[in-house]
C-alpha cells in the first residue's frame, strides 16, 4: 500500500508523529470535555486523569541521576588530555563560555518579553508558594557549598540549604540580624553530583591506561542508560496525552494559556536564532576570519538531520562527515570535539531550560529573586552539560532547573505540548555549536596540532565509527 520510502519515513519519525497525534488528540478531548462540563472537574477526577502522566514523569525523574553521571564520566574519562592540555582547556572554555552566553541570552529574553504575563490561576498547594527567607549572598554560598558535597551518597538525596528565621522578640529586625540555621532538604544535589562526576572522570583520564576496563564498563553503562531513556521517551505520546488533558480539565482560561504558549515558543525561537546564527557565527569569525555563512552551508545536511531526528547524538556521524569532508577541519580536532560536544555542549538546551523554568514561574505567578535567577543560570548550565543527545532528553534535566527555584516537576506538562517543536530547534543549535567549536579550536591550536601525531581514520561514507573509540585514538 505504501512505498518503501514512505514506510521508512514513518519509522524514522514515528515518535514525532505519535507525539503530535497525542497532543492533538488531548486538545480535542480536553476542549470537548470542558464544553460538556461547564462546572469544571473536581481535583480527584483530575488526579485520576493525570495518573498515567504522573507515572511517566516519575520514570523520567528516576533516570536523572544515572544519566548525568554516566554521560559526564563517559565523555571525559576516555580522553587522553596529556598530549595537549591547551587543546583540552580551550575546548572546555569554549563549551562553558558559549553555554553561559546562551543561558544569559535566554534569561534576558524571557524576563524582557515575559511570555508568562500575569500568569494563570495557581492550582498548586498554597504552601508551595512559600519561600524560606534568604539573602542573595546566602543563595550564592549555598550553591558553592553544594558543589563540594561532604557526602557523595547524601548528595544524591539531599541539598544543603541556609534558612533565616526572624527573632521571636524582634519580628521586624533587619534580615542581617535574623537567626541562621543550616539544614538538608530532600532533593538531589545535582551541582554536587556533576562536580564529583567531573573530578572522577578527570582522574580516570589521567590514569586511563591503568583502568581501561573501568572506562569500558562506564561507556557500556552509558549505552544502556541511553537505551533505557530511548525506551521511556517512546512513552511520551501516552504521557503527553494524559498530562495535557489533565491541564485542560483544571485550567480556567484555555485561550489565555494558549496565547502564552505561543509567546513562549516565539521567545525560545528568537533566542535560539540569535545564539545559533548571530552569536556563534560572530565568535567563529573573530577567531578564524572566515565566512560563517559558508560554514553554515557546509553543515546543511547535519542541520536537516538534526531537524528530523531532534538528536545531536543521532546527527553525530553526519556532523563528522560535514566538518571533516566539507569544512576540512583537522580530524584530530573533529573527533575530539564533536563526540565531546554531543554529550556536554548543549547551547540550545541550556537556553531552552532557562527560558522554560522562568516561563513556568511566570505562569505560576512566582516572583523570582536575583538569587533565584542566578540559580537558574547555574543549574541550566550544569543540566545542559548532563543532558543526553537524544530526543526530548532536555525534559529530564529540566526537572533539575525547576527544583532549584522550588517549582514542582509536574509543571513541565505546561510546556510539553510544544516541546517536540522546540526540541528540533535546539538540536540544530547544539550541533552547530559543536561544529563551530571544532573550527575555533583548530584555528587556535595549530601549533599544538603540528606537534601531535596523526592517527589512522576510516573515511568511508558508511563508517559510523564509535565516537568514543575515535576519541580514544587521539
Amino acid at each position: 500500500m505504501f512505498s518503501p520510502k514512505v514506510v521508512k519515513m514513518l519509522k524514522t519519525h514515528m515518535l514525532t508523529i505519535t507525539t503530535v497525534l497525542g497532543v492533538i488528540l488531548s486538545i480535542i478531548v480536553g476542549i470537548s470535555m470542558r464544553m460538556s462540563h461547564e462546572g469544571g472537574y473536581s481535583p480527584r477526577v483530575v488526579m485520576y486523569v493525570n495518573f498515567l502522566g504522573d507515572i511517566f514523569l516519575r520514570m523520567i525523574r528516576a533516570l536523572i541521576l544515572p544519566l548525568i553521571v554516566s554521560s559526564l564520566i563517559a565523555a571525559i574519562a576516555p580522553l587522553d588530555v596529556s598530549l595537549s592540555k591547551k587543546i583540552g582547556v580551550r575546548a572546555i572554555i569554549y563549551i562553558l563560555t558559549t553555554t553561559v552566553i546562551a543561558v544569559i541570552l535566554g534569561i534576558i529574553l524571557v524576563l524582557t518579553i515575559k511570555p508568562g504575563g500575569k500568569g494563570i490561576e495557581d492550582i498548586s498547594n498554597p504552601g508551595e508558594k512559600a519561600r524560606k527567607a534568604s539573602t542573595i549572598v546566602d543563595t550564592l554560598l549555598d550553591l558553592i557549598r553544594n558543589v563540594f558535597p561532604p557526602n557523595v551518597v547524601q548528595a544524591t538525596l539531599q541539598t544543603y540549604q541556609t534558612t533565616l528565621t526572624a527573632p521571636e522578640n524582634k519580628p521586624d529586625a533587619d534580615i542581617k540580624d535574623w537567626h541562621i540555621s543550616y539544614n538538608y532538604v530532600d532533593g538531589t544535589n545535582m551541582l554536587g553530583v556533576v562536580s564529583v562526576s567531573i573530578v572522577f572522570a578527570i582522574m580516570m583520564s589521567s590514569i586511563r591506561d591503568q583502568v581501561p576496563n573501568l572506562i569500558q564498563v562506564i561507556l557500556e553503562f552509558m549505552q544502556v542508560m541511553m537505551k533505557i531513556i530511548q525506551a521511556v521517551i517512546w512513552l511520551t505520546p501516552i504521557g503527553v496525552f494524559f498530562l495535557i488533558l489533565a491541564k485542560f480539565m483544571e485550567m480556567d482560561d484555555i485561550a489565555d494559556v494558549f496565547s502564552k504558549l505561543g509567546l513562549y515558543l516565539a521567545t525560545v525561537s528568537i533566542g535560539i536564532f540569535i545564539h545559533g546564527f548571530i552569536f556563534l557565527p560572530a565568535i567563529y569569525f573573530a577567531f578564524t576570519r572566515k565566512n560563517p555563512l559558508k560554514f553554515i552551508g557546509y553543515m546543511g545536511p547535519a542541520i536537516l538531520t538534526a531537524l528530523g531526528t531532534s538528536s545531536s547524538l543521532a546527527t553525530l556521524p553526519v556532523s563528522l562527515k560535514c566538518v571533516e569532508e566539507k569544512a576540512k577541519i583537522d580530524v584530530r580536532v573533529s573527533r575530539f570535539m564533536l563526540p565531546l560536544g554531543a554529550t556536554i555542549n548543549m547551547n540550545g538546551t541550556a537556553l531552552y531550560e532557562a527560558v522554560a523554568a522562568i516561563f513556568i514561574a511566570q505562569l505560576r505567578q512566582i516572583d523570582l529573586s536575583i538569587g533565584n535567577v542566578i540559580a537558574v543560570c547555574i543549574t541550566a548550565t550544569a543540566a545542559s552539560i548532563g543532558t543526553a543527545g537524544v530526543p526530548q532528553a532536555g525534559l529530564v534535566t529540566l526537572v533539575m532547573v525547576l527544583d532549584s527555584i522550588g517549582i514542582p516537576a509536574q509543571d513541565i506538562s505546561l510546556i510539553i505540548a510544544i516541546d517536540w517543536i522546540v526540541n528540533r530547534f535546539r538540536a540544530c543549535v547544539n550541533i552547530l555549536g559543536d561544529a563551530y567549536g571544532a573550527a575555533i579550536i583548530e584555528a587556535t591550536s595549530r601549533k599544538e596540532l603540528d606537534s601531535l601525531p596523526m592517527f589512522e581514520t576510516d573515511t568511508n561514507d558508511d563508517s559510523n565509527n564509535n565516537s568514543n573509540q575515535a576519541v580514544t585514538k587521539l
